[in-house]
């Protein structure tokens, strides 16, 4: 049987069914921060009684962030902000495989890093404004310490300032965006195409200028779907594919 708190509506933030309110409501204590990485939430029973509505209406809510990787329920210990170092949130956003192996992933080196006038590609997928520039880092990613990816990063400059001020690049960028400046990715869109490797590309990677790579592009995303990052992978493919379960 439905839920009677399912016919609600809310004006404030539009027709939709009520557990589809209460995650808008719920993912705006992600977006202020008032939640962060790693906290424990409040109990379906608490957030029904601040949201007054009923404890089903939070649980689906809940179940929906969790679809979405954006909440970690552990059992008997309640409901978690997700981290980015967690291992599902890294594999959501890496699909690379072995042939002859299990998921792992990659370790990187830093190649360069600065700022940087856009090029017209970038001021389109991260939507810039006019005379904004942007940061990039190009790092070689590697697994069993073998190069099967270069990578070009760009970022818009004004949500990522200080970034040139860093020390040390971690290899988990998603974690540093959060932890630093408050940004979670939350989705992202990719595309693949095949290309010949450049001479640049095949001297770094160890192949033959010419051979077939994978490239795939992708924009991220932040909680709110505004673009945060423009990411370029030139991939060897000969031992690894691209894998991902559709459902």
């Amino acid at each position: 049987m439905a839920d009677p708190a399912d016919t609600e509506v809310n004006e404030e933030i539009g027709f939709k069914p009520l557990y589809a309110q209460v995650r808008e409501r719920l993912m705006r204590r992600l977006v202020s921060g008032e939640w962060m990485p790693g906290m424990l939430l409040p109990s379906e029973i608490e957030l029904a009684r601040q949201l007054s509505v009923s404890q089903g209406t939070v649980r689906k809510a809940l179940d929906s962030m969790t679809a979405d990787n954006l909440v970690i329920r552990r059992q008997g210990r309640g409901t978690y902000v997700a981290e980015p170092e967690e291992s599902r949130i890294l594999f959501q956003f890496f699909r690379l495989t072995p042939d002859n192996g299990a998921a792992s992933f990659p370790d990187s080196r830093v190649v360069s890093t600065g700022h940087a006038k856009p090029t017209h590609t970038e001021i389109e997928n991260l939507r810039l404004a006019e005379g904004e520039q942007v940061f990039r880092i190009e790092r070689i990613r590697m697994l069993s310490d073998q190069p099967i990816l270069i990578e070009t990063i760009t970022l818009p400059a004004s949500r990522f300032p200080d970034f040139d001020h860093l020390t040390i690049i971690p290899n988990n960028l998603y974690r540093l965006y959060s932890e630093r400046w408050g940004i979670t990715i939350g989705s992202a869109e990719e595309r693949l195409k095949a290309i010949a490797a450049s001479s640049r590309d095949a001297k770094r990677l160890g192949c033959n200028e010419g051979e077939a790579l994978l490239l795939i592009s992708r924009v991220a995303k932040d909680l709110e779907e505004r673009p945060v990052e423009l990411r370029w992978s030139r991939c060897i493919s000969r031992d690894i594919h691209y894998a991902v379960n559709l459902r």
